[in-house]
C-alpha cells in the first residue's frame, strides 16, 4: 500500500490557499491531487477519489467547511484552516485532525501534518486484509491522542455523538467519533455489538446473568435480536 497522503485544498482566499499549496507540494509524502475556491467545485473530487486529507477553510459561501465535514467519505480527515478562533469546538465536534489559524506557519503546518501522517498510518494498519491482530488502539479524545491496549477495553458505550470506552484500569475515555468509525477500527472477532448502545469485549466477559453483562456493579443488557448470536460467540 502506498505510503502518499492525498491532499486537497478548500479555501476561497487566493493567497492562503497558494501558501496551504506551497507548504503541501514541499512535504514529504504529501501529494496535491486538487486545489479549490469553493467546497461546491470540491464535491466530485473529494467524493469519487480516495482523498486522505483536506485542509478547508469554514467561512466560505454556499457550503461552508462545517457543513462540507458532514458529507465526505468516511476515509478522509479534515485539517481546517481558518481566520475564525471561535469555530474551534465546532470543528473538532466533527472529529477534524486538527485547527490552525491564518496566517499559518510551517512549523504549526507541519505538526498538522504529523497528525495526519499518524491518522493514515492507523488507518491502513486496520483496513489492510492481511493485518496482525492489533495490540493497540489510538482515538482522539479532546485535544490529544490516546493510545489503549486493546486487551484492557471491557466495554464501549455509544452515545449521541462520541464513544466511551471503559477499562481494565486507567479512567474512561470518551473520544468523538462514529459508530461506522469505531466498528472499522475495533477486531471484529474480539468484539461485539450486544445492544445498541454496547459494544463488549467477549474475552472480558466473566459473567453473564439473565440476559444481561456484569462487569462489577455494571450490568450492560443484550438485545433480544442478538442474544443467540452472542451466547453463540461466547461459548466458542
Amino acid at each position: 500500500m502506498s505510503n502518499t497522503i492525498k491532499c486537497v485544498i478548500i479555501d476561497d482566499e487566493p493567497l492562503a490557499r497558494e501558501l496551504i499549496r506551497s507548504y503541501v507540494e514541499k512535504t514529504p509524502h504529501f501529494e496535491l491531487i486538487g486545489c479549490f475556491e469553493s467546497a461546491v467545485e470540491a464535491v466530485k473530487t473529494v467524493m469519487e477519489g480516495e482523498i486522505d486529507i483536506i485542509f478547508l477553510d469554514i467561512n466560505m459561501p454556499t457550503l461552508n467547511g462545517i457543513e462540507f465535514a458532514g458529507i465526505i467519505p468516511q476515509r478522509s480527515r479534515i485539517i481546517y484552516i481558518t481566520a475564525y478562533e471561535q469555530f474551534a469546538l465546532e470543528g473538532f465536534k466533527v472529529n477534524a485532525l486538527d485547527y490552525l489559524l491564518k496566517p499559518v506557519s510551517y512549523p504549526e503546518f507541519m505538526k498538522a501534518a504529523g497528525k495526519a501522517v499518524e491518522w493514515c498510518a492507523m488507518r491502513n494498519a486496520y483496513s489492510s486484509p492481511h493485518k496482525t491482530q492489533p495490540r493497540l488502539l489510538t482515538v482522539k479524545a479532546d485535544y490529544k491522542l490516546v493510545q489503549m491496549k486493546i486487551d484492557s477495553i471491557k466495554y464501549i458505550e455509544v452515545q449521541k455523538d462520541r464513544v466511551v470506552f471503559y477499562r481494565t484500569e486507567g479512567t474512561p475515555v470518551s473520544s468523538l467519533m462514529s459508530l461506522t468509525e469505531l466498528e472499522e477500527m475495533l477486531p471484529s472477532e474480539r468484539f461485539m455489538r450486544v445492544h445498541r448502545s454496547y459494544i463488549v469485549n467477549l474475552d472480558q466477559i466473566e459473567i453473564v446473568e439473565r440476559s444481561r453483562i456484569v462487569f462489577g456493579k455494571t450490568y450492560i443488557p443484550v438485545s433480544e435480536s442478538r442474544r443467540e448470536e452472542f451466547l453463540s460467540r461466547l461459548g466458542k
